[in-house]
Parts: structure tokens; sequence; C-alpha cells
């Protein structure tokens, strides 16, 4: 269990002071310029002990990820951009900490940018995300106004932050079809390579980072890297914010250790599953496009990236979706299949034309107008989609219906059962009345 004293986001819900001068008092933006004064070196140091791994779904060591960038500044500026277009079904942390919290993703930039030599950030927010925008923004002119960014500032070096605002599309998640919209083109995600971090913003070194994972960087710095590393497992170290919704009693974001078990993480924070465990159908771990883990699988699986791939689901973004034995997950699966069909960008064809393909499949399977052997078909288009595009879009489509042929087939296969057997009972009137 995480002591409160080990938390790093001290306003989640914003109960406390959100004005700068009560962020400092719950100890943000102390010592800054200290952690500036140790070196590009010994940040990206820090960084790569703590075993941060990027919070916005792939999981990526973030020191690493840091220190891929050029050491020197050329002719070329280095960039730090923040991807805050968190538009994944069933995420909602990085909202809060824009919303309640922003002063940590501010000096979490100022700290970010110096380590990869960036004079700039731009934070790319969610098209639906308008109060937490205005938010962000207020947070940033009150640094601003406290000389803590902008040129010779008291941090130690000069950083301006600029809040873009999407248009509310998911691809836009995608860090090259960030970058692509950041630079007012359509919304695409680029070929790879080049890496952002050589031809990334304006064909400029760049580096993006989700919210969370530079929010928490300078905690990790201030505390040290060894801190952050005792807390989890190996290789799944640090806390984590977690998003649980669905059937629980008390639905919530909480900060919490990586590792913790499912059923410690639900009773603890959620007041347990609506109608007890006994009633829990299926979970799925870490935003709708991991494939879902039935109930009995994960009750006592550990909540981080190794414990969800032993139970042949992936942690993702941590948000939790619960779903009790009164969801259709027949239905649920085809709602997140249309989901993606509609975000598809439509560059690759595997994509454009295979997630409306399965949706469609999809949606006959939830009356059950269908036949066994398309359950088969339509696993292997997943596969065909899988892993053949530019972004992991098209895997995010296929995961979900593959979770869902591996773990509930015999309820498809019932549906197609009762759909062939109430046709018969219809067609007998017909038929005897031709006789």
């Amino acid at each position: 269990m995480l002591q409160d004293k080990d938390r790093i986001f001290t306003n989640i819900y914003g109960l406390r002071d959100k004005s700068l001068k009560g962020a400092m008092k719950r100890g943000h933006f102390d010592g800054t310029a200290d952690i500036i004064g140790k070196g590009r070196d010994w940040i990206i140091n820090e960084m790569k002990a703590s075993g941060l791994r990027g919070r916005g779904g792939a999981g990526f060591p973030t020191g690493l990820k840091w220190s891929f960038m050029p050491k020197e500044v050329g002719e070329r500026p280095h960039y730090l951009v923040v991807n805050a277009d968190e538009s994944e079904p069933g995420t909602c942390k990085d909202r809060e900490i824009m919303r309640n919290d922003p002063f940590t993703l501010i000096e979490g930039c100022v700290i970010a940018g110096f380590a990869m030599g960036a004079h700039a950030a731009y934070i790319y927010v969610r098209g639906e995300y308008i109060r937490e925008r205005e938010a962000l923004q207020l947070a940033i002119d009150e640094c601003y106004e406290a000389g803590l960014l902008g040129r010779d500032n008291k941090c130690g070096w000069d950083m301006d932050i600029y809040v873009h605002h999407g248009a509310g599309a998911y691809i836009c998640g995608e860090e090259t079809a960030l970058l692509e919209s950041l630079e007012g083109k359509k919304g695409q995600p680029r070929l790879k390579p080049p890496f952002p971090a050589n031809m990334g913003l304006y064909g400029c070194p760049t580096t993006v980072n989700n919210v969370e994972s530079i929010a928490v960087a300078p905690t990790i710095l201030r505390r040290g890297g060894g801190w952050f590393a005792g807390i989890g497992r190996p290789n799944n170290t640090g806390t984590k914010l977690f998003s649980i919704s669905g059937h629980v009693n008390r639905p919530c974001t909480v900060e919490e250790a990586m590792g913790i078990p499912f059923r410690e993480l639900i009773d603890r924070h959620c007041g347990g599953v609506r109608g007890g465990y006994e009633n829990l159908l299926a979970v799925i771990p870490g935003g709708s496009s991991c494939p879902l883990v039935p109930g009995e699988q994960i009750l006592d699986a550990p909540m981080d990236f190794d414990g969800m791939r032993e139970v042949k689901s992936s942690f993702g973004t941590a948000a939790v979706i619960v779903m009790d034995k009164s969801t259709d997950i027949v239905r649920a699966i085809a709602r997140l299949a249309y989901f993606y069909k509609h975000e598809s960008c439509g560059q690759c064809t595997p994509c454009r034309e295979g997630t409306g393909w399965m949706w469609r499949v999809m949606e006959r399977m939830v009356v059950g107008n269908a036949q066994k052997r398309e359950i088969d078909m339509l696993l292997d288009v997943t596969k065909q989609v899988e892993g053949h595009t530019i972004c992991a879009l098209g895997d995010a489509a296929a995961w979900p219906i593959q979770g869902l042929v591996r773990h509930f087939r015999p309820e498809i296969e019932r549906r197609i059962d009762e759909f062939s057997r109430n046709a018969d009972a219809d067609r007998k009137p017909v038929l005897q009345a031709a006789e």
C-alpha cells in the first residue's frame, strides 16, 4: 500500500489550494534551480535509475527516451512536446493533473526541457478538454508572473510553454500524428524512422512524453531515483495514477504503487465490485485498446506491465474498466470496434478497411446473425490488421476482439444458436402455409 508521504500528486482531487502559492507550500518548485544546477547527465541518470516507464501506454523507459536527444544543440532548436491528448476510452488521469495539480507538469517541463536542451515546450491538449486547458493556461500565466518561466527565470533555464488545443481526434494521441497536427497538417501518423528525437516538430529534434511521465519527474529528482525505484516491482517501479470506472461502488482516479493486486486496488479505493466479486465478469485493465481479462483471472494479478502481460493483456494507461455480469460483453466490444472504425485516420488500407469490416461483423454477432465459421474468419482479419499499419491504432482495434474470442467464444456461439433457432421457428409457419 502506498503511504501518503510517497504520493507525488498532492492535489489530484482539487480539494486544496490550486494556486501557485498553494502548490509551493506543498513542495512544488522547491529547489528547481538546484536540480538544474546538477547538470543534464545527472538528471538523465537519475531518471534511468528510477526505472520510470512512460505513462502514456507504451511503457518505454523515460530516462532512456530523454537520452536519445542530441547532446549538442546545432542549427535546429530542440523541442519538448507533452501529449495531453487523452482520448483512450476509460482513461481520465491526465485531465486531473491539468485541472487540479498543473504545477507538477509545468515544473516537469522546465526540468525535462533542460535535460534535452529545449527552450520551448508545447502541450497538446485534447479537443474536449476545455476546462482543463483553461486551468493549465491559468497556472502557466501564474508561473510567468512569478518569474518561473520565460527568459532569465528563477529556475535557471529559459523556458516557454505553449498550450495547443486539439480538435478531438483520437489519432492525434499517436506521437507523430500529434506532431503533424501541431504543424497545422492533417493528423496522420508518420512513417518511422526518422524518429522524433532526430526529426520531430518542424523537422527538429523532439521528445514527446505523456503528461504523467513529465509531471512525476521533479519529485523523482528531488527524492532521488532510488526512492522511486523502491516502490513496486523490478521493471515496474514507482507510483501510478489508476483511472477506475465501470461497475465498482466508487469509481475514482487514485495514485497507487505499481504492482498492487487488482482486488486490493478495488477494495481499498472503490469499495469493491458492485454486487461482490462473484458478480465480476471481466476487466479491461489499461484502456479500451487492451484485451479484456475474465474476472477470475485478474483478481490476484499485480497491476503493472509484467502482471498484465502474464494474463495476456496489457497495462496501457492503467484505465481499469470493470464489467459485472449485467454487461452485454459482445455488445461492449462491438461498441469499441465502432470507436476504432470511427477514429481511424484512413491512411493504411488494413486499418481503413479492416476496422469497418470488423465492426459490421461484430454488430451481427451481437444479435447472433452470423455463422460459427465467421468467428475464426473475424479472428483471422484481426491478425491481418494487427502489426500491418503505420501506427498502433490497427492493433488497438484488433486486440479487444481477440480478447473477446479468446475468453467468451461460447457466448458468441450461444447467440448464433439462439438466432438460428428463432429463425427456424419463424420459418416453420411460413413453410406449413405454403404446403
